[in-house]
């Protein structure tokens, strides 16, 4: 946001971005229209880190609770692990807005296949959905790594997707700027065979 601008003979001096960037415009009666230039885009710094395995208990995954852009912590108690229906969760990694809209429009996919079909939708069929969606919306620059979990007549699964479409089974992902570390540690110290104050603890 533009900082208070500072007025001296008819002409505004903008700052930009704590100083970073300055603009000055003329706005005595023989100067142009005040018209400052569109505003740079911005450059998102991320620090996310979400993380899921399977073991033989089951599916763990765990997510930091901090929505941030750069050095601004807009919350420290963001809900990062969204439920789809009672079977399925789904988490958030990228932008906030982009990912909690598609997980809610999920939900709403597999409510309605629940009661046109009888049956709650698969684990597979959710993030299938998902996958097209944000495929056929690519264009549109979103921000979305997601990974879709649970249980269905088929056992355990988890899938991850992105905003370019991208959906890719796995028994273990990881998806935001953390994820480099968290599977460097899942890599080594993550067994099928935990129980599940194992799975908890790592």
């Amino acid at each position: 946001p533009l900082q208070p601008s500072i007025l001296s003979q008819n002409i505004v001096t903008s700052i930009r971005g704590g100083g970073e960037s300055m603009h000055e415009y003329d706005i005595s009666e023989e100067g142009n229209s005040f018209s400052p230039p569109s505003p740079p885009p911005l450059e998102f710094a991320h620090g996310t880190t979400t993380l899921s395995f399977t073991f033989q208990g089951g599916i763990i995954v765990a997510v930091d609770s901090r929505a941030s852009i750069g050095n601004f912590v807009g919350s420290k108690t963001t809900q990062k692990v969204l439920p789809v229906n009672k079977n399925i969760l789904g988490t958030m990694a990228g932008g906030a807005a982009d990912c909690s809209f598609w997980i809610r429009r999920l939900r709403s996919e597999a409510k309605l296949h629940e009661l046109s079909e009888g049956k709650p939708i698969s684990v597979a069929r959710a993030s299938r959905f998902l996958s097209s969606a944000l495929y056929q919306n690519r264009h549109l620059d979103l921000s979305v790594g997601t990974m879709i979990m649970g249980y269905d007549s088929l056992g355990a699964s988890i899938y991850y997707v992105d905003n370019t479409g991208v959906r890719i089974k796995g028994d273990m992902f990881a998806a935001g700027s953390g994820s480099t570390f968290a599977l460097g540690i899942l890599d080594t110290e993550r067994r099928y065979e935990m129980t599940q104050d194992e799975a908890i603890t790592l």
